[in-house]
């Protein structure tokens, strides 16, 4: 999909590729298909598997790949040879040069583990990220795990003064938000293009899922 001069690519489940003829970012890639370019970014929202790839990150990094991920990522990325890792946490703000990196939270609210409802998926103290990436005049703001959270309040501003704003939003609903879920955040982030995530890699999440989130959208006067 091509969007504002950049083009986004789909990897399924929570990844992406993202390219915009100068710098080319990979999100959470996972279950990768080999086709897919090697990249000059790869950015891990958090440690668990299907977002921190072991083998999805020697796929696509190349010598010099730049590695952004919180802390509880870096044992497995450290595995990885010749590329550079930069550790990230929640407000923390990255200038590549090419590509500036903001990490903003994700964390659950109402999915659990236990049937005592005590013990979430995503605590919000284990410090688990989304991102907000500019590329020039683009926007992209990718959720991470998390369910609809206060603090999408503070990304309201950025589809404005001259700027597009993109959101990748999860709508499985097992581990994060569900469709309704994802669409009333779509419609609080006011996004000028909204992309459902965390389906279509055999881990959870199906394709309806995602055709009901851009449906709602549509509904709700958003762009998906």
């Amino acid at each position: 999909m091509e969007f504002g001069g950049i083009t986004i690519e789909f990897l399924g489940h929570s990844g992406f590729v993202i390219r915009n003829g100068v710098v080319s970012v990979a999100i959470d890639p996972y279950n990768v298909s080999p086709s897919v370019e090697k990249v000059d970014y790869i950015l891990i929202t958090h440690g668990h598997s299907d977002h921190c790839s072991i083998k999805d990150i020697q796929h696509l990094s190349r010598k010099g790949t730049v590695v952004v991920a919180p802390a509880d990522s870096q044992s497995t990325i450290t595995r990885v040879t010749e590329i550079h890792m930069e550790t990230i946490e929640q407000g923390d703000e990255l200038d590549l040069g090419k590509l500036k990196v903001e990490a903003v939270p994700a964390y659950n609210v109402n999915k659990y583990r236990d049937k005592d409802k005590k013990i979430v998926f995503h605590p919000k103290n284990e410090g688990y990220l989304g991102y907000v990436i500019r590329f020039g005049t683009v926007v992209v703001y990718h959720a991470g795990d998390t369910d609809l959270i206060p603090e999408m309040q503070k990304l309201t501003g950025h589809g404005k003064h001259d700027r597009r704003f993109v959101a990748l939003l999860p709508v499985s609903g097992t581990y994060v938000m569900d469709v309704e879920e994802a669409a009333e955040a779509a419609a609080l982030l006011k996004p000028d293009l909204a992309i459902p995530m965390h389906y279509g890699a055999g881990v959870v999440g199906s394709r309806e899922d995602a055709d009901r989130f851009v449906q709602l959208c549509r509904e709700k006067g958003i762009h998906a």
